[in-house]
């Protein structure tokens, strides 16, 4: 009996640990200055970036499609002028690893906080909202620049997921 009631607080107190675990969201903030990185979670709006927010990890990594997808985007917005065709650097830093610009790009969450806000280096916010103040509108999306992140990756050893 005690056996039991031990075992059923056990199970009760792990379900709800994972339970509160699950609904936390990831605390992101700038590359420029460490401060709050806030977006507006209606943004993110597919599961891919729902999970994003609530763990930090890329489920588009070693997604074929999703890379494709990322690579056309990477050169949509002109990011090949700076980082280069595969991502490794140009006039601006490669971005595959192992060893990056800003330490924290190793992992998904610190590159994508990186890409959406910009640095003090030169690179501008390419987040939605920020790319442009006068178009709400333009800019990439958190579901595009985790696509993005994935075809990054593809390109090197580092998964961000680690």
């Amino acid at each position: 009996m005690l056996a039991r009631k031990v075992f059923m607080s056990s199970l009760l107190v792990s379900l709800m640990t994972f339970a509160c675990s699950s609904e936390a969201e990831v605390s992101l903030v700038k590359t420029t200055d460490g401060s709050a990185l806030k977006i507006d979670s209606a943004l993110f709006d597919t599961p891919a970036s729902k999970e994003f927010l609530a763990t930090g990890k890329n489920s588009y990594v070693g997604n074929a499609e999703a890379v494709a997808k990322g690579k056309k985007i990477f050169g949509m917005y002109s990011c090949t002028q700076c980082h280069g065709p595969e991502a490794k650097g140009q006039v601006g830093p490669g971005l595959v690893g192992p060893t990056f610009r800003y330490t924290k790009d190793a992992t998904n969450k610190g590159m994508f906080e990186t890409v959406w806000s910009g640095t003090n280096g030169g690179m501008g916010a390419k987040g939605i909202g920020l790319m442009d103040a006068t178009d709400p509108k333009n800019g990439i999306t958190p579901d595009e620049l985790l696509k993005v992140i994935a075809w990054i990756r593809s390109n090197g050893t580092v998964t961000g997921n680690e």
